[in-house]
C-alpha cells in the first residue's frame, strides 16, 4: 500500500517521496491512519522499523489541516514530543522538518547541554511542534518560557528507555501540566508489564499496535559470538576491524571510562575512533556522531544511554565489546544495524565473566547465538571468572558472578591473585 492510500496529503506524500520512500513499513501502515483519526495509540516496534515517521507524518497532517484552538496563546505549542536523549530529540525534530518542508509548520528541539537562553527566546516567538527531553522541558516550564496548556497531541517516545533511565517521575510532572483532553501516543521498543501499567495511567482507550514478536531480534541481523579472554578484547576488536576492512562500526561498552579507554587503544592501533557518552559536552557528542556518519572515523565507541536514538542508515556492523547487563538492551543495541531491510552484522566479544548475561540474552531472544573462536585468540581455560557488578535495587540488572570457590584447606595458602572474601562493592554503575 503506497503512502498516499494511508490518507496523507499531497504535500506530505511528496516529502516522503523526496526521501526515496514509496511503501510504508508495517508500523507506519498501522499507526498513520490511527493517529490521523485522533485515536490514542500504544505502539511497540523495534528500532529501525520507521516508527518516528509513523507518528511524525500524521501529526504534521493534523497540525497543518486544523487551525489552533480558539483563544490559544500565539506562542503555545500544539504538539509535544518527549524523548529520553538529546540525540534522539534532535533527530526527531529533524524528521519533522524533513517531512514538513512543504507545510507551514514550525518546530523546535530543546535539550540540555546547550544554553537555555536562545531556546527560551525561540519558544516565546512561538512554535507548533516542540520536541524535548524531560529535564530541559521542566527547566523552561519553571522559567515560564513555555506554555503547555494548549497541547493537542502528546507523544512519549522510547518509553521503555524513559523507564530504564529513571525519567518517569519527570514525565509524570510534564503530563500533569497538559490538558486532560488531548491525543496521546506512546511508542516503545517492547511491551513490558511496566510499560503497560504506565500506558494505562494516561492513555484513553488506545489503539494497540505491535508489529513484531515481543522482545524479538531483527531477522536481517547476522549474530555471532567470539569467545575471548577479558584482557584481549581490545586486541581482538582491532584485529577484526583490520582483517575485515570495516569502515563503520558501532561499539558498545558498559561504562564511560571503558569507552574512553577503548577509543585510546584503537587510536594507538591506527584505527580512527571517537567516544560517545554522557560526560561529553553536547557539542562534542554532536561532532563525534557527525564524524562517524560521514566516515571520518571508523569506530564510534558508545555507552547504551549515549547511543540511544542514533539513526544511521545502512550501518553494517555493531560490536558488543561488553555484553549488556540487561538482556533487552542487547536487542536495542543490535537494532542499530539491519535497518530498513538492509543486512547487518552484530558481533559480541564474550569473556568468561559474562556467561550469565549471555544465557539471559539467548533466553530472551529464544535462539542460540553461533560461537566462533578466532584463531590466535582462543580463551585460556585456566582463567577463572570474575564478578561483573551492576546497580542494585528493585528492577536492577543481573549480576554475573562466578561459582563460589571451594575454601582452601586449613594451613594452605590461597592461590596468588585470589580475591579476598567480602561484600560486593556498592554504588551506581557508570554508563
Amino acid at each position: 500500500m503506497p503512502f498516499r492510500k494511508l490518507g496523507l496529503t499531497d504535500a506530505l506524500a511528496r516529502a516522503v517521496a523526496d526521501q526515496g520512500y514509496s511503501m510504508p513499513t508495517p508500523i507506519q501502515a498501522e499507526a498513520i491512519p490511527a493517529v490521523i483519526a485522533g485515536s490514542d495509540v500504544l505502539a511497540a516496534a523495534q528500532t529501525g522499523t520507521g516508527k518516528t515517521a509513523g507518528f511524525v507524518l500524521p501529526i504534521l497532517q493534523r497540525v497543518a489541516a486544523q487551525p489552533a484552538q480558539r483563544g490559544a496563546p500565539r506562542h503555545a505549542p500544539r504538539v509535544l514530543i518527549l524523548t529520553p536523549t538529546r540525540e534522539l530529540a534532535a533527530q526527531v525534530e529533524a524528521s519533522v522538518r524533513t517531512y514538513g518542508k512543504y507545510l507551514k509548520v514550525s518546530s523546535l528541539a530543546v535539550f540540555g547541554g546547550v544554553g537555555v537562553g536562545p531556546q527560551a527566546t525561540r519558544l516565546k516567538r512561538g512554535v507548533d511542534i516542540l520536541v524535548a527531553t524531560p529535564g530541559r522541558l521542566l527547566d523552561h516550564v519553571q522559567q515560564r518560557s513555555v506554555d503547555l496548556s494548549r497541547i493537542e497531541t502528546f507523544v512519549l517516545d522510547e518509553a521503555d528507555r524513559m523507564l530504564d533511565m529513571g525519567f518517569i517521575p519527570d514525565v509524570k510532572r510534564v503530563i500533569a501540566l497538559l490538558p486532560r483532553r488531548r491525543q496521546t501516543l506512546l511508542f516503545s521498543a517492547t511491551f513490558s508489564d511496566d510499560i503497560r501499567r504506565l500506558a494505562g495511567s494516561f492513555l484513553v482507550d488506545p489503539r494497540t499496535i505491535e508489529v513484531s514478536p515481543r522482545n524479538s531480534t531483527v531477522d536481517m541481523i547476522a549474530q555471532r559470538i567470539h569467545p575471548v579472554d577479558r584482557d584481549r578484547k581490545a586486541e581482538l576488536l582491532a584485529f577484526l576491524i583490520g582483517r575485515n576492512r570495516w569502515q563503520q562500526v558501532l561499539v558498545f561498552t558498559r561504562t564511560k571510562h571503558g569507552a574512553d579507554k577503548l577509543r585510546q587503544t584503537l587510536e594507538r592501533s591506527g584505527i580512527a575512533a571517537v567516544a560517545l557518552h554522557g560526560n561529553k559536552s553536547q557539542g562534542a557528542r554532536t561532532r563525534a556522531l557527525d564524524d562517524f556518519k560521514r566516515g571520518a572515523v571508523t569506530a564510534l565507541v558508545a555507552t547504551d544511554i549515549a547511543a540511544r536514538g542514533i539513526d544511521i542508515d545502512q550501518l553494517p556492523h555493531v560490536v558488543n565489546y561488553d555484553l549488556p547487563n540487561v538482556a533487552e538492551d542487547y536487542v536495542h543495541r543490535i537494532g542499530r544495524t539491519g535497518r530498513a531491510g538492509n543486512e547487518g552484522e552484530a558481533i559480541s566479544l564474550v569473556c568468561i565473566d559474562e556467561h550469565a548475561f549471555l544465557r539471559d540474552i539467548e533466553r530472551l531472544t529464544k535462539r542460540t547465538i553461533a560461537r566462533d573462536v578466532v584463531p590466535g585468540f582462543e580463551p585460556d581455560p585456566r582463567i577463572a571468572a570474575q564478578p561483573v557488578f551492576a546497580p542494585r535495587g528493585r528492577g536492577a540488572p543481573r549480576v554475573s558472578r562466578p561459582a563460589p570457590a571451594r575454601a582452601p584447606r586449613q594451613g594452605r595458602t590461597p592461590p596468588r591473585g585470589a580475591r579476598k572474601s567480602g561484600p560486593a562493592p556498592r554504588g551506581r554503575m557508570s554508563t
